[in-house]
């Protein structure tokens, strides 16, 4: 058996075609309800989920983690050497 239910969704095109098509946002019930959103604010906050980029850590803390492993890995060397 079937069950229909009716949902309200924002579909935004995709930042980079070749990749995604399109993105489909299904609306929370109880937001509706609520009321006081407008449709400019669901399309704007679903164009923004779309185009939002991870951030990346820059090369310092990746030197940093690599420079403390290798001198953990040192002292645990020179420590095994002495004992």
């Amino acid at each position: 058996m079937v069950r229909g239910i009716t949902r309200q969704v924002v579909v935004v095109k995709g930042p980079d075609p070749k990749i995604f098509d399109q993105a489909i946002f299904l609306v929370r019930d109880d937001v509706l309800a609520q009321g006081g959103v407008t449709e400019e604010a669901l399309l704007q906050q679903a164009r923004e989920a779309c185009v939002r980029k991870q951030p990346r850590l820059s090369l310092l803390p990746k030197l940093l983690w690599a420079a403390g492993g290798a001198g953990a890995m040192g002292l645990i060397w020179l420590l095994t050497a002495l004992l």
